[in-house]
């Protein structure tokens, strides 16, 4: 799936506006790759679904 985050920008996490991939959703959070390379849950309010 591949989102788009909504939220602020925070250095070395995720970028306003920016399309991310989520590697999985985990008790409905998503896993997802940030700027630093790491991969982290976000929950999902913070982003728009681009492509299911």
């Amino acid at each position: 799936m591949i989102v788009i985050y909504t939220g602020e920008t925070s250095p070395l996490e995720l970028t306003s506006g920016k399309e991310y991939e989520v590697i999985s959703v985990e008790r409905g959070w998503y896993r997802i790759i940030d700027d630093s390379g790491e991969d982290y849950i976000f929950p999902p309010d913070a982003f728009e679904i681009v492509e299911e």
